[in-house]
């Protein structure tokens, strides 16, 4: 079997082995959190940081739902990290977005944040300070989610079944979450371009 073949079957069996009422739950709970006028605050590194600001984009365009990510504004983010240290990136710019009980946070992360571990500690800072303030959390996360996973409202695992595979399983897949998720009947509010035209 050829590599393509094969990391295609991986696909095909960690998609089915995804919990979709924990997907239902997520979609729900960010229809709930535009139904009460909060916003929704994305947050990821590396990849992931791509992926939240991809992110951004669909919830507000299709979905109706303000959202935002903190590596969207390069200028403050590297000021941050110059001036106070990696750690509180991300949680000093929820703090400066007076992050408050009606918005949420979702998380794109192969581990989810481990401060223990030190990967992904502004992460781990930023779900701190957003359950402290009482804001709702949901990710997408692999391995055993981690602190997000700890502390969130929903959040989907994405099954570490082929354990050379982990990080591209999981940040692949994660495309495909969200997507799913703005595609969903509770949150979706635009049609995509291409589907209008037909």
């Amino acid at each position: 079997m050829s590599f393509s073949k094969d990391f295609l079957r991986e696909s095909v069996a960690v998609i089915d082995a995804l919990d979709t009422d924990t997907i239902e739950a997520v979609a729900l709970g960010l229809a709930d959190v535009r139904e009460r006028e909060g916003r929704l605050f994305i947050l990821g590194v590396g990849g992931s940081a791509g992926h939240a600001s991809h992110a951004v984009n669909d919830f507000r365009k299709i979905c109706a739902l303000e959202s935002y990510t903190p590596t969207d504004n390069v200028s403050e983010l590297t000021a941050r990290a110059n001036d106070e240290g990696w750690d509180t990136t991300f949680s000093a710019w929820l703090k400066g977005s007076r992050i408050g009980s009606k918005d949420a946070v979702l998380v794109f992360s192969v581990g989810g944040g481990n401060a223990e571990a030190k990967v992904s500690t502004n992460i781990v800072a930023a779900l701190e300070l957003a359950k402290e303030r009482g804001a709702s959390i949901y990710g997408i996360v692999g391995r055993d989610g981690g602190t997000t996973a700890q502390l969130a409202d929903a959040a989907v695992v994405v099954p570490p079944l082929f354990p050379n595979h982990v990080t591209p399983h999981t940040e692949g897949l994660a495309a495909v979450i969200w997507h799913l998720l703005v595609t969903h009947p509770a949150l979706s509010r635009a049609a995509t371009r291409w589907e209008s035209l037909t």
